[in-house]
């Protein structure tokens, strides 16, 4: 294998705090490197001829050159090797100018990592392989993982472009933090007020499908074309049949401190507006603990479903957006803030 190093002074931008011709001189101690140079400014033609003379003459492999950001020139460097008939893939570019020049002030320590850096990118190119650049269709699809005031926002944008959107919630309704606040900052606005309007839009878009209670448990393709399982954890309680009147929750016999049964809905507003019920708290399904089905048998509906399973669906989807929130902090770790006072 022959690979070629060229470091760029890109005038002074690079040259200012990096020993560019010492970098060069250390390139050439690096296994497969056959030839190392440095000049004023390798995007320029001259320092493109540079190259393309030595991938002719030398037979060379490999190239690595040594300058600014690959945003900037790497497709540069890629035409130009293509010329000589290399494949644009076995090119790389270690970023000297981003990453040493102009972050470090200390020359000697600039110096030092710059050939950290293209010595990183010598054994980087030693293993690359030759790539073709091909074409394929795009799901025109995204998910939204994160049912909160950010993912909901996103799923409306994606929505509104023409994109078929889910929207994945972990919990039994969309809302997130927001939904548990009264008041937002800094207008001091009801968070319900802010918050409904968007989960209504949401439920009823014609291009959003809303999967709560959900999880994702696996990804494969790639981008553009994910393949993703979700897995659907059981309410037990059917969503086109509960009109979320309640009375299930009145004779349960589970409540818990703050006064929830086992079979609730997270809020009046909730979406979906239906009822789930918690097996961690459900005696049904704690064991030695009976049969109990009084939520079933006051359904007017028939809503209650102890039968339900869990469940997988598969979808193919081009782009995944996550917003899956945060955590709240827990302040009392500041006690100097006085929030046990006020």
């Amino acid at each position: 294998m022959k690979i070629g190093v060229y470091v760029c002074h890109c005038g002074i931008n690079i040259a200012a705090n990096v020993d560019v011709k010492a970098v060069a001189e250390y390139a050439k101690t690096l296994p497969n490197v056959v030839v190392a140079k440095d000049y004023v400014f390798m995007c320029s033609d001259p320092g493109q001829d540079l190259i393309k003379e030595d991938v002719e003459e030398l037979g060379l492999d490999r190239v690595v050159v040594a300058s600014c950001s690959p945003r900037m020139h790497e497709p540069t460097f890629r035409k130009a090797v293509q010329t000589k008939g290399m494949n644009a893939f076995l090119f790389e570019q270690a970023n000297i100018r981003e990453h040493c020049s102009w972050v470090h002030e200390d020359r000697e320590s600039g110096t030092e990592k710059a050939k950290a850096l293209v010595s990183a990118a010598v054994a980087k190119a030693a293993l690359l392989k030759p790539l073709e650049v091909m074409e394929a269709d795009v799901e025109p699809s995204a998910l939204v993982v994160g049912g909160g005031i950010a993912g909901i926002h996103a799923a409306i944008d994606s929505a509104n472009a023409g994109y078929k959107t889910y929207l994945l919630e972990r919990d039994p309704s969309l809302g997130g933090h927001v939904a548990e606040m009264c008041k937002i900052f800094p207008n001091m606005d009801r968070a319900a007020c802010l918050l409904i309007p968007k989960m209504t839009e949401v439920a009823t878009h014609p291009n959003i499908s809303v999967l709560t209670y959900s999880e994702l448990i696996d990804v494969g393709g790639f981008i553009g074309n994910f393949d993703l399982k979700i897995k659907k954890k059981p309410r037990y309680v059917d969503p086109e049949k509960c009109t979320a009147c309640g009375e299930c929750a009145k004779v349960c016999p589970v409540k818990t401190d703050d006064g929830k049964a086992a079979i609730d809905m997270p809020y009046p507003f909730a979406v979906p507006r239906t009822y789930t019920i918690n097996p961690e708290l459900c005696l049904r399904f704690q064991e030695g603990e009976g049969d109990c089905s009084k939520c079933k048998d006051a359904c007017p509906e028939g809503a209650v479903d102890f039968e339900q399973t869990e469940e997988e669906q598969e979808l193919k989807i081009g782009a995944i957006v996550v917003a899956t929130g945060y955590d709240e902090f827990d302040a009392s770790l500041k006690p100097e803030l006085r929030y046990d006072m006020y």
